[in-house]
């Protein structure tokens, strides 16, 4: 039981890491334009078939970096053709469109790559590593470990460079930024770019991991669950709630999958949202809001 529990703990925290930097992009894009994107799996999805595709005939680290580029401009193509026109819409009207543009990209995958799994060429050592004497995946610990320093160049490049700066200054509020001269529609683009980008980088680093199929784009629902947990407007939330979502899924769905009920670790992330929005609707580093009706 004590060794499941360890393996279960650094395999969750292996996994919850990817959520994390999934997350991260779910959150910053709320926090900076209020969209809850309902199109962030597809965006996963988009990553890891589009890499796959183009590790076939580049080198795997140009494959990765054409696939990033393509995930930024397909960011920006989405907020100047689509978000744009919509602003000032009914808020439900916007979601609605992210729905909808998620089965759009879904669709055109599948259309284009097929249903079956598909997997990367080895480009990772395989075979088993030892931590602390608990056996694991060599490719869980080396995604889990590119996962922790993307996390941390991404916090560099929010905390020292100007976009990243921007960004978050329109993030905590906007029209104190915009009367400090940020430009929020510039901001909302980088958002997008930046919220595709989180997306791709999962969906490979999962797709190494796991193979890339169209239930791929259920991890952007995994990763939903983690903001919620975290609160959806907070970021550090959102690494958190990452970390635990990944974590609850692989100690506690998987000893219930394997000895109550099957299939019960599939579900376990949507259980913990109904349980977060029971007891604390605004998740654990969420702003508490109030409307009197």
């Amino acid at each position: 039981m004590i060794e499941f529990a360890a393996s279960g703990l650094l395999n969750g925290v292996a996994v919850g890491s990817i959520y994390a930097l999934i997350a991260l992009g779910f959150a910053l894009l709320y926090k900076s334009t209020r969209i809850l994107n309902l199109a962030h799996g597809e965006l996963v999805l988009f990553g890891g078939y589009l890499a796959i595709a183009l590790a076939q005939v580049l080198p795997f680290p140009l494959a990765v970096t054409v696939t990033l580029l393509a995930a930024a401009a397909l960011g920006f193509a989405v907020e100047r053709a689509i978000m744009r026109p919509l602003f000032g819409q009914p808020l439900l009207s916007v979601v609605i469109v992210t729905l909808a543009l998620g089965y759009i990209v879904r669709g055109a995958m599948v259309g284009i790559w097929g249903g079956s799994t598909r997997n990367f060429p080895p480009v990772l050592p395989a075979g088993v590593v030892r931590v602390a004497g608990i056996p694991l995946q060599a490719v869980g610990v080396y995604s889990a470990a590119t996962a922790a320093v993307l996390l941390g160049a991404f916090w560099l490049f929010f905390r020292y460079t100007l976009v990243g700066i921007s960004m978050r200054a329109a993030a905590n509020e906007q029209l104190t930024a915009s009367t400090l001269g940020v430009s929020l529609r510039r901001v909302f683009a980088y958002a997008w770019a930046f919220a595709a980008t989180a997306g791709a980088v999962g969906g490979i680093l999962l797709g190494l991991w796991l193979g890339v199929n169209f239930a791929l784009a259920h991890v952007g629902l995994k990763a939903l669950a983690a903001v919620i947990l975290g609160g959806l407007d907070s970021i550090p939330g959102a690494i958190v709630g990452g970390l635990a979502i990944g974590v609850v899924e692989t100690v506690v769905g998987g000893y219930i999958d394997a000895h109550v009920i099957y299939g019960f670790k599939d579900i376990t992330p949507f259980v913990v949202i109904l349980l977060v929005l029971l007891v604390r609707p605004y998740g654990l580093f969420g702003t508490e809001h109030i409307e009197r009706l």
